[in-house]
């Protein structure tokens, strides 16, 4: 994946979440982390009063949002509209999660921005991450967002590595992906739109929009029709 292929607009269709006007003052996903925090409040003062439930100083939840006794939010965090949130979900600050999507049960989010209609449904980590609209985390998949060094991550582009400054990234997964069952994505992962990465994957660096990640060196191109 070229460097131009990452940027936030070819990735991410900025109209599928209440975040897009944030979102398009970045070029590239790993620089919006460090701002989410800052994002989720900046909308929460905004959102309207009769449609939102605001739980805490910074904690907005839709009145359309059910949220399980056994759930745990720590702000900041928005819950979107007829979100899904399920027994055990940690969601634990920095989080907008967009329309329609699904925290499951025992799934953990930090510092995330889930676009419209996600599901991240079972057994899920996200930290320090973007999901993209519509996109899936099969159960048990999970974002690595630390190297086992704790050195700056790096993004493993097909022009070169790029420095991110960030200890802490986990994946910038694009619009409609699909990531199967148990699949790792290592820090630095990023993933164009409509690619599919294999069950029990370990993914490191990028994968083309429109691909199949199978393992290591084998991607194949979604054949087109």
């Amino acid at each position: 994946m070229k460097k131009d292929q990452m940027t936030i607009k070819e990735l991410f269709d900025l109209h599928k979440s209440m975040a897009g006007e944030y979102l398009e003052k970045y070029t590239y996903p790993w620089e919006v982390l460090p701002h989410i925090g800052e994002i989720v409040k900046e909308l929460g003062k905004n959102l309207p009063e009769d449609e939102y439930e605001q739980k805490g100083e910074t904690i907005w939840v839709h009145k359309t949002v059910e949220i399980p006794h056994t759930a745990t939010l720590k702000g900041p965090v928005i819950l979107g509209k007829n979100v899904e949130v399920r027994p055990g979900a940690f969601i634990r600050g920095n989080v907008l999660v967009g329309e329609g999507s699904v925290v499951g049960n025992s799934t953990e989010l930090k510092n995330v921005i889930i676009f419209d209609s996600v599901q991240v449904p079972h057994y899920n980590y996200v930290g320090d991450s973007i999901l993209g609209y519509k996109s899936h985390m099969g159960a048990s998949s999970l974002t690595s967002n630390v190297k086992s060094d704790k050195t700056l991550v790096k993004v493993h582009g097909e022009e070169g590595d790029i420095e991110t400054g960030l200890k802490k990234f986990g994946a910038a997964v694009g619009d409609y992906v699909e990531v199967g069952c148990g699949s790792v994505l290592n820090p630095g992962t990023v993933v164009g739109r409509h690619s599919n990465i294999y069950p029990l994957s370990s993914v490191r660096g990028c994968v083309d929009k429109n691909s199949i990640y199978k393992r290591e060196g084998e991607i194949a191109k979604k054949r087109e029709g």
